[in-house]
């Protein structure tokens, strides 16, 4: 059995794509996944299930939602690794006085190579500052994310990829409900 963290997209935002996680989580049961837990509102779901593939688990999960609720939501599925290379890679946290509230990670649906950082048309979004690792960008906004043109939908638009962003709270949250409640 394998435990994968769903990031969903867009739920629960501006009174738009409104799922309880309650409901959430009975939907999600019903399709055979176990030990869902849900954390906090804005859609991070962990389930497991003997499927490997982080892709299809995304797929069933895109699917049950819409099914359920009605609402075509993306979905990005990561696992434990994937979190404790994000908080080990982050460049912003070398930085003298980092303010981690500035902090945010972008996990994207597939790999990337560094040099794509030239599709995100920089000088677009200066001052905020970003870094590709992998499937992960690491955004350092140089205000806050309500003052960017940073955010899902520019990342989406230029790389071709599906983006959901979480906090650098939230990320350290996540990784520690991997182990405390799910190892």
């Amino acid at each position: 059995m394998i435990t994968h963290l769903a990031l969903l997209r867009g739920i629960n935002v501006s009174g738009h794509n409104m799922i309880k996680m309650d409901a959430l989580k009975t939907a999600l049961e019903s399709i055979g996944f176990l030990n869902v837990i849900t954390y906090i509102q804005s859609g991070n779901v962990f389930v497991t299930t003997p499927e490997e593939s982080p892709t299809k688990v995304g797929f069933l999960i895109k699917q049950e939602i819409y099914k359920t609720f009605g609402h075509d939501v993306p979905v990005v599925v990561i696992n434990k690794n994937d979190l404790e290379v994000c908080l080990k890679n982050n460049p912003f946290l070398c930085e003298k006085e980092t303010d981690t509230k500035k902090l945010y990670v972008s996990f994207v649906s597939m790999e990337l190579k560094s040099e794509r950082i030239h599709d995100l048309k920089i000088s677009k979004i200066k001052p905020d500052q970003v870094h590709i690792d992998q499937n992960r960008i690491y955004i350092k906004y140089d205000i806050s994310p309500a003052k960017t043109r940073l955010d899902n939908s520019y990342i989406e638009k230029n790389l071709n990829v599906i983006s959901t962003i979480r906090n650098w709270n939230t990320v350290n949250k996540l990784l520690e409900l991997y182990e405390t409640h799910l190892s």
